[in-house]
């Protein structure tokens, strides 16, 4: 009786994108640059970057915990 053929897993690196992906999706990444294009030290063009790249349920536990009281209290309940 022949065993039989191990199922192939992923590899590191498989995992850890996975791993940073999820964490990404949960935590949240800010991406934040800035860059000028210049010639003979005179400014052409400037170029501002910020992104947020987050799930929308981590958006929403971000803006209802900004929007809290910092007790921790609700001052809006009955």
């Amino acid at each position: 009786m022949s065993e039989p053929e191990p199922v192939p897993s992923c590899t590191t690196g498989e995992i850890a994108v996975a791993d940073l992906l999820d964490r990404v999706l949960h935590k949240g990444l800010v991406l934040w640059g800035e860059a000028t294009i210049s010639v003979a030290g005179v400014d052409l063009v400037y170029l501002g970057l910020k992104v947020l790249l987050t799930s929308t349920d981590t958006v929403n536990r971000m803006r209802e915990a900004a929007a809290s009281p910092p007790d921790g209290r609700n001052h809006h309940a009955g």
